[in-house]
């Protein structure tokens, strides 16, 4: 009997793996991407061991390549995200998840009287410090920490 102590998952042959989030962020990051109708394999670990942050999620989605916005948005959350794609079975391209400098729809003002809250519109978010992950609505001008922030 061998003494492993590590978690055995299946390696994608084509897709993307998300790997480096905050345990406490996974699943906000599961509902940014909207992977939960995905109808590919889809593995998801949480709470794993990471030198770096201590426990940490991990997102694998085969089959699915998302849009360069679409993982970047991630960062609002995830700063510490890497992303990485996977074809053939081997790691094709690696990088950090980058925050924009605008985010729209994913984020809801916790302003109770901003329109976005009392009319059907996206919300609308500036970056105002890329470092410290705060952001300001564009409406109402209500800003907010990554800690603090409402996905949608």
């Amino acid at each position: 009997m061998t003494n492993k102590k590590e978690l055995a998952v299946a390696a994608l042959q084509n897709g993307t793996v998300i790997d480096h989030i905050p345990s406490s962020m996974l699943f906000n990051a599961v509902k940014i991407l909207g992977i939960e109708n995905i109808e590919t394999h889809v593995t998801i670990g949480n709470n794993l061991e990471s030198s770096k942050l201590g426990t940490k999620g991990i997102i694998k989605v085969a089959d699915v390549f998302f849009p360069e916005a679409t993982l970047n948005r991630i960062a609002l959350i995830a700063p510490t995200a890497k992303v990485n794609i996977i074809r053939d079975f081997e790691v094709v391209e690696k990088r950090q998840v980058a925050l924009p400098d605008t985010i729209v729809g994913i984020v809801k003002c916790g302003n109770p009287k901003c329109i976005t809250n009392n009319e059907p519109m996206k919300t609308r978010f500036e970056v105002v410090d890329h470092d410290d992950v705060t952001i300001r609505c564009h409406y109402c001008g209500h800003t907010v920490t990554s800690k603090d922030v409402q996905i949608i």
